[in-house]
C-alpha cells in the first residue's frame, strides 16, 4: 500500500512538473512561396446591383471592358482598372467585369481588392470559374493556402486551364504541410488530454486508497459498534481488494476469550487483511444477518460477501483460511 501511495504522489509531482495547464506551443511551419503584405487601400468603386441595366449601358460596358483589356495587354494597369470600373458602374450585373478587374488587381499585387471583386463576381454568378480562380490566387498571395486551394479546385472543375494547374502545384504542398502539422498537434493535444485524465484518475484513486486505509487500520483489530460502521469498513476493504475476517464474539464466551490474543496477533502478522470484531450481544441484528448461530465464528469476507467460515476456537483452521484467501490480496 505504501508503494502505491508513493507512486501516486510521485505521479502528481510529475503532473506539476509537466504543467498540464500550459498550452502546447506549436512550432512554425516551413512553407514555400512568396506571401505579400495585404493591401489596405480604400475599397474600389462597386456597382449598384439593384440598378436596372439598359441595353445601351450594357453595350457601353462591353466597350469599356475591351478598352480595359487593351490597356492590360499594354501593361497599363491603372488605366485598365479605370476602364473596367467604368464598365462595372454601367453594368453592375456582369460577373465577368468584376472577375476581369480582379485579375488586374492581382497583377498590381492588391489581393484584397481582387478578393472583393471576385466575391462580387461569385455573388452574381456562383459558377464563375474566373471568380474562383482570381479569389484563389489572391488568397494564395496572402498565404491563405487552404482557402486558396479550395477556390482553385472549384475553378478547375468549372473551367480548367494551365494557370490554375500551375497555381495548384504551388499551393497544394503548403496545404499538405499545414494538414500534417494540424494532425500532429491534434494528436499531441489528445495524448495530453489522455495523460491528464489518467493522472486525475490516479489522483482520485490515491485519495480513495488513502481514505480507505485510514478506515481499516492496518495491523489492528477493529471493534464494530453499529451496522453503518460495519458497512463502512467492508466498503473500504472492498476498495482496497482486501480480505476481511469478521469475528463474532461475546463477553460471556470462554473460547472467545482464548481466541482474543490469537486474533490480535493474526492482525499484526497479516497487515494486508482487515480484522473486524463484533459483539453479538451488542449487534444481534448483525449476527443474525450473517447467520451466526454460535461463537466464536469467523467469517471470511471479500467484496462484502462471505466466501468461507470458521466456527469455533480453531486457530489452525483460521490461519489456513487467512493464508488461502488473503495471499492474493496483498
Amino acid at each position: 500500500m505504501r508503494n502505491f501511495l508513493q507512486k501516486a504522489e510521485e505521479g502528481m509531482e510529475k503532473v506539476g512538473e509537466n504543467s498540464f495547464e500550459d498550452e502546447i506551443m506549436e512550432s512554425d511551419i516551413e512553407l514555400e512561396g512568396e506571401v505579400f503584405e495585404p493591401d489596405n487601400d480604400p475599397p474600389q468603386k462597386m456597382g449598384d446591383p439593384s440598378v436596372e441595366v439598359s441595353d445601351e449601358n450594357r453595350d457601353k460596358a462591353q466597350l469599356y471592358k475591351k478598352e480595359g483589356l487593351d490597356a492590360l495587354s499594354e501593361g497599363k494597369l491603372i488605366e485598365a482598372v479605370e476602364c473596367l470600373t467604368d464598365g462595372i458602374l454601367l453594368n453592375p450585373t456582369s460577373a465577368i467585369l468584376y472577375a476581369t478587374r480582379a485579375g488586374v488587381f492581382m497583377k498590381m499585387k492588391k489581393p484584397n481588392a481582387a478578393i472583393r471583386d471576385a466575391d462580387a463576381a461569385l455573388q452574381i454568378n456562383p459558377d464563375s470559374a474566373k471568380g474562383y480562380k482570381s479569389r484563389g490566387m489572391a488568397k494564395a498571395m496572402l498565404g491563405k493556402w487552404e482557402d486558396a486551394a479550395h477556390d482553385l479546385h472549384l475553378a478547375a472543375k468549372l473551367d480548367f486551364d494551365e494557370e490554375i494547374c500551375s497555381e495548384l502545384k504551388k499551393v497544394e504542398p503548403n496545404v499538405h504541410k499545414i494538414e500534417e502539422h494540424r494532425k500532429k498537434y491534434e494528436r499531441l493535444r489528445k495524448e495530453r488530454e489522455v495523460k491528464k485524465a489518467d493522472m486525475e484518475r490516479q489522483r482520485k484513486q490515491a485519495e480513495e486508497v488513502s481514505a480507505a486505509s485510514a478506515v481499516v487500520k492496518d495491523g489492528e483489530v477493529i471493534t464494530v459498534h453499529s451496522s453503518n460502521e460495519l458497512e463502512t469498513k467492508l466498503k473500504a476493504a472492498s476498495s482496497l481488494s482486501r480480505l476481511v475476517i469478521l469475528y463474532f464474539t461475546a463477553t460471556w464466551c470462554g473460547p472467545c476469550r482464548l481466541m482474543g490474543p490469537v486474533y490480535k496477533s493474526l492482525a499484526e502478522a497479516h497487515r494486508n487483511v482487515v480484522f473486524l470484531k463484533v459483539d453479538i450481544d451488542e449487534l444481534g441484528i448483525v449476527a443474525h444477518r450473517w447467520n451466526v448461530s454460535s461463537v466464536p465464528t469467523f467469517s471470511c469476507v471479500i467484496n462484502g460477501k462471505e466466501i468461507d467460515k470458521v466456527v469455533g476456537a480453531d486457530k489452525a483452521s483460521l490461519e489456513r483460511k487467512i493464508a488461502q484467501h488473503g495471499s492474493s490480496k496483498k
